[in-house]
């Protein structure tokens, strides 16, 4: 290339992506430093500013935006014929880093790992559970497992393992106690057990029934941050919990959790594997979603 090099450009795409030096450093495995020498070259040699730098924040231009929508799938369609020629289909090697929720974990490990690890035994799956709500591409994984209404906009979502239901359930014992509430208000009167998400706010419980939607901040004197959790404490009596059903299932078959409410929880969109639609999908995830996609 007479007006730049493929590093700086790709220097260029992972700042404009990440609207961020350091992180764009750190990707690349280079100073920040670096990185900036690398910017001010590029819009030197094209003659044009490519980016807003302050002190806090980083914003494309109008050029920069123009150049980032061209070289996108450019780098894309480059990085995809170099694993090509590098790898043949039964040869994948190196690290796929996933970061799930706990849920999205399990149905992974259940239906998707043991072939994948089986048909592809020289890549290495670092699969990473955690409650919180990270940046992919910031923290170094090539994927994440969200619900579908959790998902970044700016991302390609990969549906899997079908509709998920929040489920509200007591136990017997609590029932025979306290009663079974008719409506979502009457939850207002009763014992519940609320979860504390990562961020550390309590979760809303979300209802609806037909055009009628509630999102209720629960009262309760026990707050927990597991679902597995959740369930063990209301089957103790403990309280009125509110869960995906599929970590209620065991407890509702042995009768120890008994379902309130159903006509108030439809089920709603399910679990995503996503990653960024501005990046080079990696070969071993090209094949962790053929996996997936069989079994859905």
């Amino acid at each position: 290339m007479s007006h730049a090099n493929l590093s700086d450009l790709k220097a260029f795409t992972l700042v404009a992506q990440q609207r961020s030096f350091q992180k764009a450093a750190d990707s690349l495995g280079i100073s920040r430093s670096s990185v900036s020498h690398a910017l001010k070259g590029l819009e030197r040699r094209l003659g044009v500013r490519l980016l807003h730098r302050t002190t806090r924040s980083v914003a494309l231009t109008q050029a920069g935006e123009q150049l980032l929508q061209h070289l996108t799938p450019l780098l894309r369609d480059l990085d995809a014929a170099l694993d090509a020629v590098s790898h043949g289909p039964e040869e994948l090697a190196g690290t796929l880093r996933i970061n799930a929720n706990k849920g999205g974990a399990r149905w992974l490990l259940e239906h998707v790992v043991p072939t994948f690890l089986q048909r592809h035994r020289h890549v290495e799956l670092d699969l990473v559970s955690e409650g919180r709500l990270v940046d992919i591409v910031a923290e170094g994984f090539d994927a994440g497992v969200r619900l579908a209404e959790s998902v970044p906009k700016d991302m390609v979502a990969v549906p899997f393992g079908g509709d998920v239901r929040f489920v509200t359930v007591a136990s017997p014992a609590y029932i025979a106690t306290f009663g079974r509430p008719a409506t979502p208000d009457d939850l207002r009167a009763h014992r519940c057990i609320r979860q504390r998400l990562p961020s550390g706010k309590r979760y809303r419980w979300e209802f609806q029934r037909g055009t009628q939607q509630l999102a209720l901040d629960v009262p309760g004197a026990l707050s927990l941050d597991d679902n597995d959790l959740l369930v063990e404490a209301a089957c103790s009596a403990l309280g009125i919990a509110y869960v995906p059903q599929a970590f209620a299932s065991k407890a509702l078959k042995a009768g120890k959790l008994t379902l309130l409410l159903e006509d108030w929880t439809p089920p709603s969109a399910g679990l995503c594997l996503y990653y960024s639609c501005y990046r080079h999908v990696p070969a071993p995830l090209q094949a962790f979603i053929a996996v997936i996609r069989e079994n859905t």
